[in-house]
């Protein structure tokens, strides 16, 4: 499933007061771009957790990971396939 569009809304919800009307592609890295703080990778990680009832462990916690919506998405999708596989 294509959870992207959610992302993307997240994203928007949470940029710095002074990019709130920033266009981020699914490639673009927020991060070093600037368009969000520190405190954002936390209500971030909390976010993918709650929303697709999934744990973010210690391994997962790699920038990388969280950098753009495509790699966010691409770890969400992982960790749902672990899931149905440990079921």
């Amino acid at each position: 499933m294509d959870y992207r569009q959610e992302i993307r809304e997240f994203i928007g919800n949470n940029l710095t007061m002074e990019h709130e009307d920033a266009q981020i592609s699914d490639n673009d890295n927020y991060f070093e771009m600037r368009f969000v703080n520190s405190l954002f990778a936390m209500r971030l990680v909390d976010f993918v957790e709650r929303r697709f009832q999934i744990e973010i462990g210690n391994d997962d916690l790699d920038l990388s990971n969280f950098s753009t919506i495509n790699r966010l998405h691409d770890l969400i999708e992982r960790k749902l396939a672990a899931k149905e596989v440990a079921r």
